[in-house]
């Protein structure tokens, strides 16, 4: 591994550790206090660990490591626990980190009494994750985001920078109940 690999390898685990000291256990916020915050300050307060992790997160065991309005990035560890029979990691891992980013980064542009949904993904999946990989970042960014649709684009990368997934997404927008 060349040194500089290395560095931001030990930069991505030391953040980890830093986001997990701090992670409040997975919850769901509500829809009242959910209305008198904007997207990004909802965010923000989970990456502060003011709010709730979302349960999926737990479950596959990634969350957020950093943000701001427009770009979101989880990040993951993918194990055997994530593999399919084949022996790799399952496409739906891959999916559901690159859902999360690319629609908070939508989410993170959204001003207070607003939410959003997944209206369409579009992943590639253009090289396999194994447990002997190591942590992987799904970054998010926003392409455009109107009054009632927004898209972005995110990559799934490691520490090297090499790309094992990509994708593109559409979600509604619309005022929260």
């Amino acid at each position: 591994m060349q040194q500089e690999t290395v560095s931001v390898l030990q930069q991505w685990l030391d953040r980890e550790k830093e986001v997990r000291a701090r992670m409040a256990e997975p919850g769901i916020i509500g829809l009242e206090k959910m209305k008198s915050l904007s997207g990004f300050e909802f965010l923000q307060g989970i990456l502060h660990g003011d709010f709730p992790v979302a349960h999926i997160g737990k479950t596959l065991d990634f969350f957020p490591v950093e943000g701001e309005p427009g770009r979101i990035v989880f990040q993951g560890t993918p194990g055997i626990q994530h593999y399919n029979p084949l022996g790799s990691v399952h496409g739906g891992y891959f999916c559901t980190l690159l859902d999360s980013a690319v629609g908070c980064a939508v989410q993170s542009m959204l001003p207070k009494g607003v939410g959003y949904t997944t209206l369409e993904i579009k992943v590639n999946l253009i090289r396999a994750l194994t447990d002997k990989t190591g942590p992987v970042r799904a970054e998010g960014k926003v392409i455009q985001v109107g009054r009632q649709v927004g898209t972005a684009e995110g990559r799934i990368i490691d520490a090297s920078g090499k790309v094992y997934a990509h994708a593109t997404t559409t979600c509604l927008i619309f005022p929260l109940p």
